[in-house]
Order: C-alpha cells, then structure tokens, then sequence
C-alpha cells in the first residue's frame, strides 16, 4: 500500500494527521508530490514509520534548506523521481509544468503518475498509466485536508479526507 500527499504547505497539523493515517494504515512508503515550503515541516515526518521520497513544488522556497532536512528521513528531494515498487514504475512529480506531467503519462512507460500542484484530488487512468492528484493536504484552498492509499496488487486508489 503507498500513501499519497501533496501541497501540504507548512501545515505540521495536517503531517501529523497524514502521518498517523498513514502509520495506521500501515502503507510502505509515502510519496510527497512537493509544496512542502519550509525545512521545519521535516519534523512532522519523523514519526513516520516507512520510507519518504518526495519531490519539489513551485512553492518550495528555501530549497538548499529543505534538502538538508529533508536527508535526515533518507530523502534526497528533486524536481522529479523516478522509482519502481512492488513492480510498479513509478513518475512523481509536482505537475507545474502541464507538458512535463503529460510526457510522463504519454510516455507509456510509467504505471503510475503522481503528481500535485492543483490542490484538486484526481484519480484517472490514461492509456496504461494510472494518474493521481491526492489533493491537498494543507486544506487552505478546498477547506479539506486530502490524501490517497493506492493498493498497487490492483492500482485501486481511495482519495481520503483526514
């Protein structure tokens, strides 16, 4: 099970919340589709109790700051990861770019896109590629703190309201 999150924007709040919904739920990693915005919002990932990969957003002032907090859960934050897990090849990214985001759907190569960056949750599937917004989970747009579980066994994806 991966856990789902973006656009948390300082909110330790709502990582907290994430957090705990996650370590409840037993997920075996997280992905962070990036506006993390400041190097303290680490803190609220501490108790995470599985991996982190995450990645930059357009919001994401200090990044110099954020990549030395960010090390210390084992997380080198870039503009865009790559990754396989349980099988699955994975594209995270924050989507700031609509044309970066279509390629990595276009591309036919991932199984599935992550992506942020409109505070909108999303769940579709584009050819082959499953594509997911988990929202946000800061709240201040939408007025909802949002995050997805995906079960990758069956690419079956819930958007969760913490």
């Amino acid at each position: 099970m991966l856990g789902l999150i973006s656009d948390t924007h300082d909110n330790l709040d709502a990582i907290t919340k994430a957090v705990n919904f996650f370590n409840d739920r037993k997920v075996s990693l997280v992905l962070h589709a990036g506006d993390h915005i400041a190097p303290f919002t680490v803190r609220g990932w501490k108790n995470l109790n599985c991996p982190f990969i995450g990645v930059f957003g357009n919001n994401d002032g200090d990044r110099k700051g954020l990549m030395r907090s960010f090390s210390e859960l084992g997380c080198e934050l870039k503009e865009v990861a790559e990754l396989s897990h349980e099988g699955k090849k994975i594209a995270l990214y924050h989507g700031t770019i609509s044309e970066i985001t279509s390629a990595l759907v276009s591309c036919a190569e991932n199984d599935l896109v992550v992506r942020g960056h409109t505070h909108v949750p999303e769940i579709k599937q584009e050819g082959k590629t499953l594509v997911i917004n988990p929202g946000e989970a800061c709240g201040y747009l939408t007025g909802k703190k949002t995050v997805c579980l995906l079960d990758t066994a069956n690419m079956q994806a819930t958007i969760n309201e913490l």
